[in-house]
């Protein structure tokens, strides 16, 4: 494990040093705070760092303030070496963010003992994060094809359409729905129909782009949304997306199926709607129009041209 000493005393830093090595730390050692607060900024930085309470630059404390700003970077367990040994100067240390605190001349058996107890906190801190993020996850993906469940596709769509609203720009709708679905289901059984949707969500969002929101609107439906988007490529970019499903057979462990999808899609500037509830209303009728007219193919929401052609 990558370990930081941050000492400007270079014989207390080699001693350090050697001492660490040979527990089987990877050690970085500086010579001051500010080189210091570098070393444990930086991405792939150190997860646990010894820092002398007084320093050039910056002293110990003013380090650990520093680092428990910095709230996006995983937590750093950060111990004090300091000859002060008064609880003032303790909870002073402490209170800057220090995790713990060792005091000079140090002893080598409760140092690694000290090491080793922000090693186990470390090691709970990563559990309790990956079990948040496991847990947000969960809550925000479909459980099936790992795409955005549908409360939040339809709130990015939302958020979306606002932002686009202010900037004035353009967000492309699609929706989609695979064509013929329930005969894959009563003939092959639901096994590979959620095979089949598994792919399908593969497919589409490699057809977008890495900033694009793909969500799965319901049972063999999907829906997708376009950032920035030219309005005059919507069918373009809805065929490309239907082509990504339709060119090739989806493989299943029944065999290769020929799976195709049917997408209304509409450019937001073309609609002046409101709610997102009217656009993806209008979104559905040119899916419905999509497969009325043959399926696996493409329909574009047209701009209304009088009053009667708003959607109700």
């Amino acid at each position: 494990m990558k370990i930081l000493i941050a000492d400007d005393d270079r014989m207390s830093r080699r001693l350090l040093q050697k001492t660490l090595e040979r527990e089987g730390y990877e050690v970085s050692a500086v010579g001051d705070g500010r080189l210091a607060l570098q070393e444990l900024s930086s991405p792939d930085g150190p997860r646990l760092a010894l820092l002398d309470w007084m320093m050039p630059e910056l002293d110990g404390p003013c380090v650990c303030l520093e680092v428990r700003k910095q709230h996006e970077r995983p937590y750093v367990h950060i111990i004090l070496l300091t000859s002060r040994g008064s609880k003032q100067d303790v909870v002073a240390g402490l209170e800057a963010g220090a995790d713990d605190y060792l005091t000079k001349p140090w002893d080598r058996a409760e140092l690694i003992a000290r090491l080793r107890v922000g090693q186990r906190i470390l090691q709970l801190e990563d559990r309790l994060v990956e079990a948040r993020e496991t847990m947000r996850f969960k809550a925000t993906h479909d459980p099936l094809t790992s795409l955005f469940n549908r409360g939040v596709i339809v709130d990015l769509l939302d958020r979306e359409l606002s932002r686009t609203r202010r900037e004035k720009g353009c967000t492309v709708v699609m929706l989609g729905d695979l064509d013929h679905f329930k005969s894959v289901n009563d003939r092959y059984g639901h096994v590979v129909g959620d095979e089949v949707l598994r792919e399908v969500a593969r497919r589409l969002l490699a057809s977008v782009r890495s900033y694009d929101f793909v969500g799965r609107y319901g049972g063999e439906e999907f829906l997708i949304v376009l950032n920035n988007c030219d309005c005059g490529q919507a069918i373009v970019r809805a065929e490309q997306v239907r082509n990504g499903v339709a060119n090739y057979p989806v493989q299943t462990t029944r065999g290769q199926l020929a799976i195709t999808m049917s997408i209304g899609v509409l450019a937001s500037r073309d609609w002046d709607l409101g709610l997102v509830e009217e656009i993806l209303g209008v979104a559905d009728r040119a899916l419905y129009r999509a497969k009325a007219g043959g399926r696996n193919c493409v329909s574009l929401a047209k701009k209304p041209t009088a009053l009667c052609d708003f959607p109700r």
